[in-house]
């Protein structure tokens, strides 16, 4: 799987101490909601895709790879047994999996701009920081554990999101929050659904109570 990196790729915590809502919604690369450029800028928005890749795919979380790809050109691969990889490629434009999620199986024609190979030049590929970026992580922490913990995971920065983006907390006390909330909480194994809306719910509490 491929991560842009967002807009603070490269930077240090003590770089991102005084990160401003304004900063973290500039990504580099793609056009969507405040919420997810969040996201994408504490790579929480990779962490959640590795769960659904691991339920969507059937695949074991040691299977999963995420690479940092700041073109954000390659949005997937897929490694064979014979290891070959096959990516799928394409403009940083969500209107393409969009169109193709209306239109699956058929490909139908899109106006816009196409992938120009010698205009892109190159590609490059980096590890990800899971240091100075936990969020990611911390997804795999929770993701690993099962049960009950991806929801505190997801909850917890959902909260957190919005009291950054409401300017109540800092930029790094969005993992910072779901770090302290994941080791406060208790695995339920096999929750129930209406487990799961208690377990969100009492995540919001706390986040609450926390922040006042």
């Amino acid at each position: 799987m491929t991560a842009s990196g967002g807009p603070f790729r490269g930077k240090t915590r003590a770089q991102l101490a005084n990160v401003q809502v304004e900063d973290a919604l500039k990504h580099p690369n793609w056009a969507m909601g405040r919420k997810i450029t969040i996201d994408s800028s504490t790579l929480v928005n990779k962490g959640l895709e590795v769960m659904e890749a691991k339920w969507l795919f059937d695949v074991d979380y040691d299977r999963i790879c995420v690479v940092v790809h700041p073109q954000s050109v390659i949005h997937s691969m897929v490694e064979y047994v014979d290891g070959a990889i096959i990516a799928q490629l394409g403009t940083p434009d969500m209107k393409l999996p969009i169109q193709y999620a209306l239109t699956y199986p058929d490909r139908e024609p899109m106006p816009g701009k196409k992938l120009d190979f010698f205009e892109l030049g190159q590609m490059t590929f980096e590890k990800p920081d899971m240091e100075n970026f936990d969020g990611l992580r911390l997804a795999f922490e929770a993701a690993r554990a099962g049960g009950s913990m991806p929801t505190v995971y997801n909850a917890t920065n959902e909260k957190a999101v919005a009291l950054f983006l409401e300017r109540r907390i800092s930029y790094l006390q969005i993992t910072d929050l779901i770090a302290e909330a994941m080791s406060s909480h208790k695995t339920v194994i096999n929750p129930t659904v209406e487990e799961i809306l208690i377990t969100e719910q009492e995540v919001y509490d706390w986040v609450n109570r926390k922040v006042k």
